[in-house]
C-alpha cells in the first residue's frame, strides 16, 4: 500500500513542479529565461518541502504493511495456503487448528484437526480431543453424541489424559452410565490439587450418585409415574418460513421454566423436517438436578438453528407453547416467528 501511495504522491508533485516552471522558463520579449539554479531551487522546494511537511504532520504508518503481514491472522492464512499445496505433517495441521481456534474460526479449526486425525490414522489423541472440544463448544448436546465418542477414543489412546477423563466422565453421565462416570471422576479427584476443579469433580460425583439412586428407583416405579413425566408436541412449520430453512438445518426442541433461567429441563436435536412429533422425557435432561417431573409448568420451544448451535441466534425461526407436565397431552407448536 505504501509503494502505491508514494507513486501517486510523486506523480502529483512532479506535475506541480512542471506547472510552476512553465511560466518561469517561457521566453518573453522583456525578460530573460530563468536560470538552471532557479529551476532547481523551485523543484527542490516543492518536492523536499512537501515531503517534509507530510512527514511532520501526517499520521500515516509506513510500516503498516509489514505489521499486517506479521499478524496472527496473516500468518495463519499463509500456513493454510502452504498446507493446501503440500500434505504437511500431523503437528503442522495441529498447529494450524490451534491458530484458527485462537482466532475464533471454529469451523476451520475443526477442519484442520480432522485433517491431522486423518494423517495420524486415528491414532493421535491430541487431534481427537481438539475435535471433540470444538464440537462441545458449539453444542453441549454433542457431549452425549459424537464428541462423547471422540473422547472415548482419546481415552483409549491416552488413558492418563485428564482432559479425556474429565469430558468422558460427564459424557457417561449424559448417557446414563453413572458407575463409569463415578469411577473416572474418583480417579481424577485422587490427584487433583486445584480447589475449583475439585469442587467441580465433587459436583459430578453428586450427580452420579443421584443418577444411580434414580435408576434404581425407576426399576420398581409404576409405569404411570414414568408416563406422567413426559412432554409430547407436534411441530409444524409455517409455509411463509419454508424458504428460510436450508436442507441441513437442525431443529432443537427444549423445555424451559420461564421463571427459573438456566439450562433446559430437557432438549432434543433433530433434523429440521416437518411435520414432526417430539417427546421429551427425564432422559433428555442436561443436568441431573434439572429434569422433567409431573406437575411442572414449562415452556416448550421449537427452534430451527440456522447457525447450527443450541444457542439461539437472531433470525432463527421458532415457535413455543406452554405445557403442564402430567396434565397436557400432545400439543401443537407452529414455527411462525423469527428470533429478534
Amino acid at each position: 500500500m505504501s509503494a502505491v501511495f508514494i507513486l501517486i504522491a510523486g506523480s502529483l508533485a512532479a506535475g506541480a513542479v512542471v506547472l510552476l516552471l512553465m511560466p518561469l522558463v517561457r521566453r518573453r520579449a522583456d525578460a530573460q529565461p530563468i536560470s538552471a539554479w532557479a529551476a532547481a531551487a523551485v523543484t527542490g522546494l516543492v518536492l523536499l518541502g512537501g515531503a517534509g511537511l507530510y512527514a511532520g504532520f501526517s499520521n500515516y504508518q509506513w510500516n503498516e504493511s509489514a505489521t499486517v503481514s506479521d499478524s496472527p491472522a496473516a500468518k495463519t492464512a499463509r500456513d493454510a495456503k502452504r498446507l493446501a499445496k503440500h500434505s504437511g505433517t500431523v503437528e503442522e495441521w495441529l498447529e494450524l487448528g490451534r491458530s484458527y481456534a485462537e482466532l475464533g474460526q471454529s469451523p476451520l479449526a475443526l477442519r484442520a484437526f480432522v485433517r491431522a486425525d486423518e494423517l495420524a490414522g486415528g491414532k493421535n489423541a491430541e487431534a481427537i480431543m481438539n475435535m471433540a472440544e470444538l464440537l462441545v463448544q458449539q453444542d453441549m448436546e454433542e457431549l452425549r453424541g459424537r464428541a462423547g465418542r471422540l473422547f472415548e477414543r482419546a481415552l483409549e489412546l491416552d488413558p492418563s489424559s485428564r482432559r479425556a477423563l474429565f469430558y468422558s466422565s460427564f459424557a457417561a453421565l449424559g448417557r446414563g452410565e453413572p458407575a463409569l462416570a463415578r469411577e473416572r471422576l474418583n480417579r481424577m479427584l485422587a490427584n487433583e490439587q486445584d480447589p475449583q476443579v475439585r469442587a467441580l469433580l465433587e459436583k459430578g460425583l453428586e450427580s452420579a450418585a443421584q443418577q444411580e439412586t434414580r435408576l434404581a428407583s425407576e426399576g420398581t416405579a409404576p409405569a404411570a409415574t414414568a408416563e406422567a413425566a413426559r412432554i409430547a408436541v407436534h411441530v409444524t412449520l409455517a409455509p411463509a418460513l419454508a424458504a428460510k430453512i436450508p436442507g441441513d438445518a437442525a431443529l432443537f426442541v427444549a423445555a424451559r421454566d420461564p421463571k427459573a433461567p438456566g439450562p433446559p429441563f430437557a432438549v432434543k436435536r433433530l433434523p429440521a423436517r416437518f411435520p414432526v412429533d417430539v417427546e421429551l422425557t427425564p432422559a433428555d435432561a442436561m443436568l441431573e438436578s434439572r429434569r422433567i417431573a409431573a406437575g411442572q409448568q414449562l415452556e416448550v420451544v421449537a427452534r430451527v438453528a440456522l447457525g447450527g448451535t443450541q444457542t439461539a441466534s437472531s433470525g432463527d425461526p421458532f415457535g413455543q407453547v406452554s405445557y403442564h407436565v402430567g396434565k397436557d397431552g400432545r400439543l401443537n407448536i407452529v414455527i411462525d416467528r423469527l428470533s429478534p
